[in-house]
């Protein structure tokens, strides 16, 4: 098979020479990643109860939903929630097949429910909120489009693209090793770090800020010199970690927007301000690859919710990236690669209408000189395309 492969040259300032470089991270907790957090805990069920009921995953997309934030007074020592957050569950789902009826509204809102317990633990989930399930059935030219391709390739659901990068810059780097790390250590050692934090980071020449807003959990705080004591502390400890990725001069602030004096801090109930003002959407948050990247190419598609099998929304985004990474990983000579991926729709999601590699080589590297390995790891891809559905169905992709 002869795929459209396009590689070439890029005539462009590498990232890390560039003066200003942004970088976002918008954590579990925010609401815009509970968002997509839901979306894709519920497609996955759904293609799990697909696969179990009929030995195939069927036609799905739950790349709709909204978070509606609800109402708290929060205090130090414990607050409350005075008005539950609502979930909204939209999108589509096959909810008949053969004549068997399938039950993907309870499916979608245990999921969801499951996921938002997880995320949220200290949510009280009979009490702090409502799920509602509002899905219809699919578009029929769609479900013809994947019905048609059982047993075969998928047929692209859609003419769209999907967009990847790498290698991660010092930035990118620093915020999603900041995040992990939040995640992973921080949060067990000190519980009145809230899931919802977003990290911003500006890098202006060799100077790096990052600007943290970090939902506190009240009931974990004593008072207003607790919560400065814990701050400090959060601080060090976001510097030090962040100062592993670059030997660039870095600085942490957390929560601006406090008035000490006023005694005004980012406290919550539950540790999300989803309690309290602020709403969410899918696809509004972190692109793909858990990042939003502005000095980057970035495609606007949500890709948490869509259905893993022919949707190129996800699979495409998803692919670009596994494939800037694999060049970057096994080809020497590549500073910076940018991956696009365009389908037509119809037509199988391993041939598409172009990939396109653009790079930037490192000197004493000519494009031609490493064209054919780059395009053997975009066919190799293509080949394995299935692939990014199985592990995106086990949960082993992140989609934002």
């Amino acid at each position: 098979m002869t795929r459209n492969i396009s590689v070439e040259g890029l005539d462009q300032i590498p990232i890390e020479r560039q003066r200003i470089e942004l970088v976002e991270r918008k954590c579990l907790g925010h609401p815009d990643s509970l968002a997509d957090g839901i979306a894709e805990s519920i497609s996955r069920a759904l293609s799990r109860s697909y696969f179990e009921e009929c030995g195939s995953v069927l036609h799905h997309n739950t790349d709709q939903g909204e978070v509606v934030a609800g109402e708290s007074i929060p205090k130090f020592g414990g607050g409350r929630i005075t008005k539950p957050i609502y979930f909204l569950i939209s999108g589509r789902a096959t909810k008949t097949f053969n004549g068997v009826n399938i039950p993907a509204d309870a499916i979608a809102v245990e999921a969801a429910r499951t996921y938002i317990r997880k995320i949220l633990p200290t949510l009280n989930m009979e009490r702090d909120v409502i799920v509602d399930c509002r899905m219809g059935n699919g578009s029929t030219d769609l479900q013809d489009v994947f019905r048609s391709c059982e047993g075969k390739i998928p047929r692209a659901n859609d003419t769209s693209f999907g967009v990847g990068h790498a290698p991660f810059s010092e930035a990118e780097s620093i915020v999603k090793g900041v995040s992990a790390y939040l995640d992973d250590t921080l949060r067990p050692k000190y519980p009145v770090i809230g899931q919802d934090c977003k990290i911003m980071c500006l890098r202006d020449g060799d100077a790096i800020t990052l600007t943290v807003a970090m939902a506190f959990v009240d009931r974990y705080c004593s008072g207003i010199t607790e919560y400065i004591e814990q701050k400090n502390v959060l601080t060090e400890q976001i510097a030090a970690v962040a100062q592993r990725f670059t030997n660039r001069k870095i600085n942490v602030a957390i929560n601006t927007a406090d008035d000490l004096d006023c005694g005004s801090v980012f406290l919550t109930v539950s540790g999300t301000s989803a309690e309290m003002g602020d709403d969410g959407s899918v696809g509004r948050g972190n692109r793909a690859n858990g990042l939003i990247t502005p000095n980057r190419p970035m495609s606007m598609e949500a890709t948490s919710g869509k259905n893993p099998i022919n949707h190129i929304g996800k699979i495409y985004n998803l692919l670009a990236t596994r494939i800037a990474q694999d060049c970057i990983a096994e080809i020497d000579g590549i500073e910076e690669m940018y991956v696009r991926i365009l389908s037509q729709i119809g037509h199988p999601i391993d041939e598409p209408h172009v990939a396109s590699a653009q790079i930037l080589t490192k000197p004493g590297t000519t494009v031609r000189s490493i064209q054919p390995d780059i395009e053997g790891i975009i066919d190799g891809w293509m080949d394995e395309i299935t692939t990014i559905t199985e592990k995106v169905i086990r949960g082993e992709l992140s989609t934002f």
